[in-house]
């Protein structure tokens, strides 16, 4: 046995699956160019591709002068209840199955997931045709740190939800990664605004790999007032900078923080290790500075 191979009784446990498989396809986030020559051989050899929408699918397959040679099947989010165990089916027959979606990866905030989560807990094979990602597209021309990032999708079209979402990445140190329709970006910028500030850096970015690619770049403010000033069209991402980090405080600062939770009936011991572990200082000092207090 080599030394890649794991040992018997050791690891986690991997199901190789029989001969049918899942391959998840990404395509294309504006410019065909893009395609990959494995997707287009998987488009023309696969027993079934299941699409997102069949409409766009027939125009890609056409801009790449490609035949499919199986079934097509349209796989979307409001028939993926319903379609997901007749495709696993399929696959138990031995058929290989190809999932695209609009643009990009699909799973990726597009159909899919419930697929590949059938088909895991089946034990079934699946595998990828990585390519474009319009979500490492717009992180990598943002200008904002990559190292850590996350990508939040599209936020909650209501006020409220949309406020609560952002409320909970009040402290997120990564850079984040958002989707928007166009007509909605200037409410989201304002919101980002509201937030996380004026000053917060982020990158609006329009059509990538289009002919009219866009990446605006500046701070929130910057980013609003050009969403204010301008009618804005096509796909967007929006990436924004994390949080700065805080500097630490004394714990004299904090005193009040403690007694609005003791306030709510949290116990003292309790409020003074919640309120230490976020804005770093001792629990021993914090707990003296409040009881000096008193």
């Amino acid at each position: 046995m080599s030394s890649s191979e794991p040992s018997a009784g050791s690891g986690p446990d991997v199901t190789a699956g029989g001969p049918g498989r899942i391959v998840l396809a990404a395509t294309p986030i504006g410019n065909v160019g893009d395609a990959s020559a494995r997707l287009i051989e998987l488009l023309s050899s696969a027993d079934i591709v299941a699409a997102e929408d069949t409409r766009r699918l027939h125009r890609l397959v056409q801009s790449l002068d490609v035949t499919v040679g199986g079934r097509v099947i349209s796989y979307h989010e409001h028939n993926e209840a319903t379609k997901t165990a007749e495709l696993l089916d399929q696959v138990r027959a031995g058929k290989t199955i190809v999932m695209v979606t609009d643009a990009g990866m699909p799973s990726v905030s597009d159909p899919g997931f419930r697929l590949v989560e059938g088909a895991v807990a089946a034990g079934l094979t699946v595998t990828a045709v990585p390519g474009p990602s319009a979500v490492l597209t717009a992180l990598a021309l943002s200008g904002l740190p990559t190292d850590r990032f996350c990508f939040e999708g599209f936020l909650p079209r209501k006020a409220g939800e949309r406020a609560s979402r952002l409320a909970d990445l009040d402290a997120e140190r990564r850079t984040m990664v958002f989707f928007e329709a166009p007509h909605r970006l200037e409410a989201m910028l304002r919101a980002l605004h509201e937030r996380f500030g004026p000053d917060r850096n982020a990158a609006v970015c329009r059509e990538l790999t289009k002919t009219y690619e866009e990446v605006i770049r500046g701070t929130l403010r910057d980013l609003l007032q050009w969403a204010e000033s301008n009618e804005v069209r096509g796909e967007i991402a929006v990436v924004v900078g994390g949080a700065p980090e805080r500097a630490p405080g004394t714990p004299e600062d904090s005193v009040a923080a403690v007694n609005e939770l003791v306030s709510q009936g949290i116990r003292l011991k309790d409020a003074v290790a919640a309120v230490a572990e976020e804005v770093r200082v001792s629990k021993r000092e914090l707990y003296a500075a409040v009881l000096a207090a008193r």
